[in-house]
C-alpha cells in the first residue's frame, strides 16, 4: 500500500508537465484507485484523512470526470494530492519500522540469561 501512495505521489509530480491526454486519463484511473484503498483504509476511524481522499477520489474519478478546463487550476491540485499520498506513504513507513523495534524488544524479553546467580553464603 505505500508502494501505491509513492507512486500516486510521482504521477501527480509528473502531471505538472505538459503531457499528452492520455496520461491524465491514466492519472485518474491511478490516483482514483489509490484513493479509494485509502479511504477504505481510514473507514473505520473516519479522520482527516478518509475526509481527504473522499475529495480526491471525487475529483480525480474516471467515471464521471471533474474538468477545471484550465491547466493552470489543475498544477496546484496535483502538487497537494501529491503530497497528500507522500504524507501517507512517511505515516506508513514510521510504523513499520516500530512494530519491527517492538518484535526485536519482545524476542529480547524470552531469552533467560546463561549465567546462574549464585547468592553469597552467610
Amino acid at each position: 500500500m505505500k508502494n501505491l501512495s509513492l507512486i500516486c505521489a510521482l504521477s501527480c509530480f509528473i502531471a505538472v508537465f505538459n503531457l499528452p491526454i492520455e496520461y491524465y486519463t491514466f492519472l485518474r484511473i491511478l490516483v482514483s484507485l489509490g484513493a479509494g484503498i485509502m479511504l477504505l483504509k481510514n473507514y473505520e476511524e473516519k479522520n482527516l484523512f478518509f475526509y481527504l481522499f473522499l475529495f480526491v477520489l471525487i475529483l480525480f474519478n474516471p467515471i464521471i470526470p471533474v474538468y477545471l478546463y484550465v491547466k493552470s487550476f489543475w498544477i496546484p491540485t496535483d502538487i497537494a494530492v501529491g503530497i497528500l499520498f507522500l504524507v501517507v506513504f512517511n505515516e506508513n513507513k514510521n510504523p513499520e519500522r516500530e512494530d519491527k523495534l517492538n518484535t526485536k524488544n519482545k524476542n529480547l524479553e524470552n531469552i533467560k540469561p546463561h549465567d546462574k546467580i549464585i547468592p553469597p553464603k552467610q
